[in-house]
């Protein structure tokens, strides 16, 4: 009886530690939120195998682009500037593919 609660407490333990360690994997892998400017912007990460590291913003730009007949272009409008920057952003960390003639399209 004494030996089953000991095991018990064990597990419990082991548990917890992993639990620990995968909690801090997955705070390690969300994207950080940093500081320019005295404000708050949400750093974009280079390039990995899940998408769901990036902002739900930046998720939807890779789908309207993948779901566009070809390339895309951001026009110089008042309001798309952000947009254009994202993109900009989003090749920076290889996310994105920029073509010579401005338009972004989806890495192959």
């Amino acid at each position: 009886m004494w030996a089953e609660r000991d095991e018990l407490v064990v597990a419990e333990r082991v548990l917890e530690r992993v639990s620990e360690q995968l909690a801090d994997e997955r705070a390690s892998a969300a994207p950080v939120p940093g500081q320019v400017g005295g404000r708050a912007v949400m750093l974009v990460p280079h390039r990995a195998p899940e998408e769901a590291m990036l902002p739900p913003g930046y998720q939807r730009i890779l789908v309207a682009v993948r779901q566009a007949a070809g390339p895309v272009m951001a026009q110089m409008r008042a309001g798309l500037e952000p947009l254009r920057a994202k993109l900009v952003r989003l090749v920076d960390r290889g996310w994105l593919r920029r073509l010579p003639d401005g338009r972004f399209t989806t890495r192959l």
